[in-house]
């Protein structure tokens, strides 16, 4: 098999009159499945036998029950309904959004999709697996939409009204604006691109009007951002309580190193821990029927508080408690105080052996995939005095990039007098000698309230750019690619990604951990993109004047566009983590 592909493999067809079992695939249609489906599929059988030889503290581990509707449907509901001038055009989201709606799937499939609909009755995940989400290079992670609905109503023709409407949303976002900007930095074309939809059950558990898994995770077998005692190919895992999005945002998280789930994190009081973890987790709204909203990505979705959480039940696994007289973390609820989700019974006490799991699972997804992988799972753990077994389920594997090119960067070089930036914690490997554009957000105008306008500022820019065939070093503050606009600039890939290179500044007010655990990031390695993270502690951080200096090629309130007459010079070091920008001699 070749290095980062999926093996091809197939999956039986759906069955009208057979409720399938808890976890099986099954596909409806004929064509290809697509590189989210095809990942599990490739993984799914040597998954069972892992987990059935090696035994984890009766871990459950699975692949959550999921059917698949393959390519060619797709392709025969564009073609049926004529919308392939809708869907190239520059309409806005919404409009192309509501054609899709409009439009009627096939006959032949509407059958099979009843059946379903009247055989399982929890929420489901309808997301998208796209004949290009399975590339090793310029893969289309977190670019389509997912939609989940709670499929819990008593009437079966509602809830296949409503799997009818959010398959035809994730369709329909296959020509979102999103979409289009992304693929015009790769060597495809709208055009090239077909869509097979997952439907898939979510892993979780109800309380009261909400259903959300305990945990859910991003692993990485490679770690581009290493702290102290770590190392890049021990990896990496973000855990959040409640559904995945948390994560996929961009918002804050829980990482650690799996083989070094004890380290202390990296807070320097209790007060900056509480200050700095997951207050607000995401959940299937399976409750009161929301304000109809078939084209919302959010439609049936609720974000809730901790005392949310805590009044479910579910932190026991999950928390840790402050104890004021003592002024330290507790693991577990068993104290009155401060909640804070620092995962420490399952990382720390081992209530469940968690990491041990995920360290069988990373390695499983290497071997059988041949490459550095990112797997997205979910987790629930027996409810108090419950004889069920914890039960994690795979949603999602893909292989990374990850460059062996040796690029060494010595101290000397740190200390010539020309360098630009220069980073301990920089993502990507190898050198760049042809860029002559630099757009930056401008240190003096930077407020987190302006964040989503300077978004926007930098998508013309980047647009423009773009046109111009002009690769560029982007500069900005707090975390790119969050959807939290207080954590840093909400942009989506698309809107930046004629960046060949990227720099994220903190400011004292804005002094958020880079996040790895997002789709934004999972791009910037699969797109070769080299990120340098610059604190604005570092002596020598940025070169400010020498920037200010230069010729403005473009301006607004809030971002700068300078043009060089000679290219700036950019090495990292992907081994060390070390990265550096000389400006011209």
């Amino acid at each position: 098999m070749s290095r980062g592909g999926f093996a091809r493999r197939d999956i039986p067809a759906f069955r009208r009159t057979q409720v399938e079992p808890a976890y099986s695939m099954t596909r409806i249609g004929a064509g290809a499945l697509g590189g989210k489906a095809q990942g599990l599929a490739t993984v799914a059988d040597a998954l069972e036998s892992a987990f059935r030889e090696e035994r984890y503290g009766d871990f459950d581990v699975v692949v959550p029950r999921l059917t698949v509707l393959t390519a060619d449907v797709f392709e025969a509901f564009m073609a049926r309904n004529d919308l392939y001038d809708a869907a190239f055009s520059d309409r806005p989201d919404d409009r192309i959004a509501h054609a899709f709606q409009q439009a009627a799937l096939p006959t032949e499939i509407v059958g099979d999709l009843k059946a379903l609909s009247d055989q399982v009755h929890t929420p489901l995940a309808i997301r998208s697996s796209s004949l290009l989400e399975d590339a090793l290079f310029r893969p289309f992670a977190g670019v389509y939409q997912t939609k989940m609905i709670p499929n819990n109503q008593p009437d079966s023709a509602v809830r296949f009204q409503k799997l009818v409407e959010a398959i035809k949303f994730v369709y329909a976002s296959t020509y979102f604006k999103r979409a289009k900007d992304y693929i015009r930095a790769t060597d495809k074309t709208s055009h090239d691109e077909k869509m097979g939809v997952v439907i898939q059950e979510v892993l979780g558990n109800r309380h009261g009007e909400r259903y959300y898994p305990d945990v859910s995770g991003v692993c990485r077998s490679y770690n581009f951002y290493p702290t102290v005692r770590c190392r890049p190919e021990e990896g990496v895992v973000n855990l959040a309580l409640g559904l995945g999005k948390t994560i996929v945002d961009g918002a804050i998280t829980w990482c650690y190193s799996p083989a070094r789930p004890k380290l202390p994190p990296p807070f320097a009081s209790t007060h900056e821990l509480l200050q700095n973890t997951q207050t607000e987790f995401w959940a299937v709204n399976i409750g009161r029927i929301p304000k109809f909203d078939p084209i919302a990505e959010s439609e049936y979705l609720v974000k809730c508080d901790l005392a949310t959480a805590d009044y479910d039940g579910v932190l026991s696994a999950v928390a840790s408690t402050y104890d004021a007289g003592a002024d330290r973390m507790v693991a577990g609820t068993g104290l009155r105080g401060p909640r804070a989700l620092t995962f420490a019974p399952l990382l720390e006490l081992e209530q469940y052996r968690l990491n041990d799991v995920l360290g069988v699972l990373l390695s499983l997804c290497e071997r059988t995939i041949g490459a550095e992988v990112e797997i997205e799972f979910a987790m629930t753990v027996p409810a108090r005095g419950g004889r069920a077994r914890p039960c994690l389920g795979l949603l999602q594997v893909r292989p990374m990039v990850v460059s062996d090119e040796l690029v060494e960067i010595r101290d000397e070089e740190e200390a010539r007098s020309n360098v630009l930036v220069t980073s301990d914690r920089a993502m990507g490997n190898g050198m760049i000698d042809t860029i002559r554009d630099v757009v930056y957000v401008k240190p003096g105008a930077f407020e987190a309230k302006y964040t989503r306008v300077i978004a926007e500022h930098l998508e013309r820019l980047n647009a423009r750019l773009m046109s111009e065939k002009r690769p560029y070093l982007l500069i900005g503050f707090g975390r790119w690619g969050s959807c939290d606009p207080w954590l840093g600039i909400p942009v989506d890939w698309g809107q930046i990604c004629g960046a060949k290179v990227i720099v994220e500044a903190t400011v004292p007010s804005m002094t958020v951990e880079a996040s790895q655990g997002s789709h934004f990031f999972h791009n910037l390695s699969s797109f070769e993109v080299c990120y340098l993270c610059v604190s604005h502690n570092t002596k020598p951080a940025i070169d400010w004047e020498w920037l200010n200096a230069q010729t403005v090629a473009d301006e607004t309130a809030f971002v700068r566009h300078a043009r060089l007459e000679q290219p700036i010079v950019v090495k990292v070091d992907g081994r060390e983590g070390r990265g550096a920008i000389w400006r011209p001699e």
